[in-house]
């Protein structure tokens, strides 16, 4: 499975990890998939991904904004991963789900057409943002959905502790 977001945020450039913004809830989320703690270091918890089988990336490569949120990515400033190619290169991979509606859309419009049959093939769901910019939902509604996206994957939490 891939998971992909948009665009790392300024909190996450500089730390030079995947959503280190402390009120971003994927580390969370994924903490209740992979049994690793979400304060636990950074490539422990890249390491609970890939014993899960889940990879983790962005849609885009770089691009301008003004702040973190995606809708200020200046689209004329976009330059693009090779997510295609990586797709194709992991013929394994069968789910892409997407952190947000923006990494949904940069998919399905500049990535998807490219991989032909094996774009048609994928299992593609949108989830809603772990970002706390994105606040029409809670941090336990989204935690709820993701856990159900990830269950319908193949993809089954780790059984709590007592």
């Amino acid at each position: 499975m891939l998971v992909l977001g948009s665009m790392p945020g300024p909190a996450s450039l500089a730390a030079g990890e995947y959503y280190a913004h402390a009120r971003n809830a994927f580390w969370r989320v994924m903490a209740r998939v992979t049994g690793v703690p979400a304060d636990a270091p950074y490539r422990e918890r890249c390491a609970g991904l890939v014993r899960a089988g889940i990879a983790l990336w962005d849609v885009v490569a770089e691009c301008r904004r003004a702040g973190s949120a995606d809708h200020e990515i200046r689209h004329d400033s976009v330059r693009l991963q090779d997510v295609a190619g990586w797709l194709c290169r992991h013929a394994s991979v069968h789910t892409v789900m997407f952190n947000g509606e923006f990494a949904a859309r940069m998919f399905r419009r500049h990535v998807q057409p490219r991989l032909g049959a094996r774009g048609r093939a994928l299992r593609l769901m949108q989830l809603p943002s772990t970002s706390p910019a994105h606040a029409s939902r809670s941090e336990a509604q989204k935690t709820a959905i993701w856990l159900a996206a990830m269950r319908r994957a193949g993809v089954a939490p780790v059984a709590r502790a007592c």
